[in-house]
């Protein structure tokens, strides 16, 4: 049973529970378990850096059986705060043509008005939504949270990605995170499979280009996560889609891939894959703490069985049935932890890449990263090294 503790007061008691024996007995025993090296699970890692991977493994399967621990902002409103620079975007339905109107249909799914926000780096005089200075880079950012949580919201732990590329990279000074529509599905409300949140990322993309004024070439476009996997699907519809429709914005100057996650489909499961190697090493997990469920949630009337066949879903999918081709991207700057459960897969797509790309494809591992691990501050020296080759990256456009 899925969130088996989600309604009050058993919800309660339950996260009482947990923060009481986390407390009391989960974070000494990990701090006792962590002390000699060979028990961590990599021999670089640090007490601090073991501990924390293990709380944070611990807190989705948390919410995997309560449902949300913190409310978060979301597509329904601009969540005010200091430093908050939010603004409302039209959908853009005059975009969407081809297979993104079919799966529009066949899951009934329509564009919607979402909401945006920008984020400059401290000191920054530029007003928010000013249109851009001649040459002026932007980052435009997709956050990652299997496309069933976290928010574009400055306050939100994945803002330290773009927060932190525009502290780096001399060239953006600011960087657009769009507050696009998250899945749900059963117990709680179905709402919102793919592709909504293709619709949405194509309205942010129209908002930079069309609104604010940025030209496509100027535009460096990244995702972590499901949000990696996102960035990729709008670089996909816009490479298939702009050569026959002058209608169709052109292609972004970069592409930034963060811990993608590009096979929904089981192809990279199975004995002696990073999905079964990696788990004491990573905190997110093939199926458990939520895996099953966003696929659900994000697969919605499409059924699990489109995340082998479609490209814009898996593009490292290793099902037979399964074409794909990277002809026609931007340059491309792909990151992987060698620590993380999703690295197989994304070696397949880094590959791929490289087959149509070449030396446009840039390929960066952290040895002992773990998945995502530019979002947690706490997880250096490799943050800030993998945030200078991306700066570096960037300069050469």
């Amino acid at each position: 049973m899925q969130y088996p503790f989600r309604r009050q007061p058993l919800k309660a008691a339950y996260l009482t529970y947990q923060v009481l024996t986390t407390l009391l007995l989960r974070i000494p025993l990990w701090v006792l378990l962590a002390i000699p090296r060979p028990l961590r699970p990599r021999a670089s890692w640090s007490v601090k850096r073991t501990v924390f991977v293990n709380f944070v493994r611990h807190f989705l399967n948390i919410s995997a059986r309560s449902g949300p621990v913190i409310i978060l902002p979301n597509h329904l409103a601009i969540t005010p705060g200091e430093n908050v620079n939010g603004v409302w975007l039209d959908p853009a339905p005059q975009l969407v043509t081809g297979k993104l109107q079919t799966w529009m249909h066949a899951t009934s799914v329509t564009p919607s008005r979402i909401p945006g926000y920008w984020i400059h780096r401290k000191g920054s005089t530029i007003e928010v939504a000013a249109a851009p200075k001649p040459g002026e880079k932007v980052l435009y950012n997709l956050h990652g949270g299997a496309y069933i949580r976290l928010s574009a919201h400055p306050s939100d732990v994945t803002a330290n990605i773009p927060r932190g590329i525009v502290e780096h990279v001399a060239s953006i000074q600011r960087a657009f995170s769009l507050e696009y529509r998250l899945s749900s599905h059963k117990p709680f409300t179905v709402a919102h499979p793919f592709p909504a949140a293709l619709l949405d990322a194509l309205a942010g993309y129209s908002y930079l280009i069309n609104v604010v004024g940025f030209a496509p070439a100027d535009i460096i476009l990244a995702g972590d996560s499901a949000g990696g996997n996102l960035a990729h699907a709008l670089t996909r519809y816009l490479v298939e889609h702009q050569a026959s429709d002058n209608s169709i914005p052109a292609l972004p100057g970069g592409l930034i891939l963060l811990s993608p996650w590009c096979d929904l489909s089981p192809s990279h499961e199975g004995p002696g894959s990073s999905s079964v190697q990696f788990i004491s090493s990573d905190y997110i997990h093939p199926t458990e703490g939520g895996g099953d469920y966003a696929k659900e949630a994000f697969l919605g009337p499409l059924g699990l069985g489109a995340a082998g066949r479609n490209p814009y879903i898996s593009p490292a999918s290793k099902d037979p049935s399964m074409q794909i081709d990277f002809k026609g991207f931007p340059r491309t700057f792909i990151v992987a932890g060698g620590a993380e459960v999703l690295y197989d897969q994304i070696v397949t797509l880094k590959d791929r890449m490289a087959k149509d790309l070449g030396d446009q494809l840039t390929y960066y591992e952290a040895k002992d990263g773990i998945h995502d691990y530019l979002v947690f501050r706490w997880h250096e020296p490799e943050r800030t090294d993998t945030m200078k080759a991306i700066a570096k990256w960037v300069d050469t456009l």
